[in-house]
């Protein structure tokens, strides 16, 4: 009479225990290229926030002439 079980009791819990650390390692890694990826496009984002920041405060002080009469006012002695 074959055995059901193809493999030893032993031998399926270490198949068993090695799958749980593959799937761990895999877990982790793909956890750990998720959040470098965030990071790449919160820092992303940040940078094309900044940048529009800066247009738009440039824009600004070139149209607002009372703006620009406030800091020459501000460079006097």
């Amino acid at each position: 009479m074959t055995p059901l079980i193809p493999h030893s009791i032993t031998e399926m819990n270490r198949l068993r225990d090695r799958a749980y650390a593959e799937a761990q390692a895999l877990r982790s890694e793909a956890i750990g290229e998720f959040w470098r990826g965030a990071n790449h496009l919160r820092l992303s984002a940040m940078g094309q926030a900044e940048r529009a920041a800066r247009r738009l405060a440039a824009r600004l002080t070139r149209r607002d002439p009372a703006h620009q009469c406030a800091e020459s006012a501000e460079a006097l002695p």
